[in-house]
């Protein structure tokens, strides 16, 4: 049950400390509380969020550096902007783009879907429905373009689900509307951001249900992973649950690799989830 070393983990969420916080400024802008507007909107929730790090003169070098000393092999980062695409051209062996999509843009939002994938290859898209403006529902008819388009593109999405940090309305994530999705489109490979909280024992049983819905532990220190999820992986759900981190965002590498040793998974669980799905719905190969 210990955790295995040297086993070239693939984190599903990563970034690079940027010059400043102007990054969430799509988030504060958004917000009605003003206890609310952190540097980091949801820092009230993470304890020492790594903001030191941010403004460094060489973000690209820092990350693989922290990549290297917790042994991640892969990481998925945002595609777009100057030090994305740096890292992307420079380090195509480390990193690996995800796209990003917006409802409220219509038809120009999907030949952008298009655009990302052809200009940087990305294997993903992510979503975040609590965080557009105006809010969109993960089952409103405004996504099902979107749903179409990463089938057609052959990606999976990531997308964020359960009640969201920011303090906004939590409606557009609640994690039942994610059964009428893979419904209507039983091909779409659809991954889970941030918790599912306080969903998570029905995120168990849509997975258990739909065979191309998995959960990824984005934005959660391990030591604060639902039992749900943990029970899941090491009984029925080995091939479904996948290891994403959250740095520099609000938590440091050394915090999640050291919580992450006193998780309770199953021997066998431990290279899928730190490494194999990640790599199977990426389609990174073997």
């Amino acid at each position: 049950m210990a955790m295995p070393t040297n086993i070239g983990i693939v984190d599903t969420m990563i970034g690079f400390p940027a010059e400043d916080f102007k990054m969430y400024d799509f988030i504060r802008a958004q917000l009605k509380d003003p206890s609310a507007k952190f540097d980091f909107p949801v820092e009230y929730m993470f304890k020492n969020v790594p903001k030191e790090l941010y403004g460094s003169k060489d973000p690209i070098s820092l990350t693989l550096h922290e990549m290297d000393r917790f042994g991640i092999e892969i990481a998925v980062i945002g595609a777009g902007g100057d030090v994305s695409t740096k890292a992307l051209k420079d380090h195509p062996d480390r990193f690996v783009p995800m796209g990003n999509v917006d409802p409220n843009r219509g038809m120009d939002g999907i030949r952008d879907m298009v655009r990302q994938h052809e200009t940087y290859g990305v294997r993903a898209f992510g979503a975040f429905n609590a965080g557009y403006n105006p809010q969109i529902g993960i089952s409103d008819p405004l996504m099902y373009p979107i749903y179409a388009k990463c089938i057609e593109l052959g990606v999976p999405i990531f997308a964020c689900a359960g009640v969201p940090g920011p303090r906004f309305p939590m409606w557009p994530q609640e994690v039942r509307l994610i059964d009428q999705v893979m419904y209507d489109f039983p091909e779409l490979v659809f991954v889970t951001r941030h918790g599912c909280e306080p969903w998570e024992d029905l995120a168990v049983k849509l997975m258990l249900k739909w065979p191309n819905l998995y959960y990824s532990t984005s934005a959660f220190a391990p030591k604060h992973y639902p039992e749900a999820i943990i029970r899941y992986a090491n009984t029925r759900g080995a091939d479904r649950i996948i290891y994403a981190g959250y740095f520099p965002m609000g938590l440091s590498l050394e915090r999640i690799m050291t919580d992450m040793k006193s998780v309770p998974f199953n021997d066998n669980v431990w290279p899928k989830f730190l490494r194999d799905n990640a790599r199977k719905v990426l389609k990174l190969g073997a």
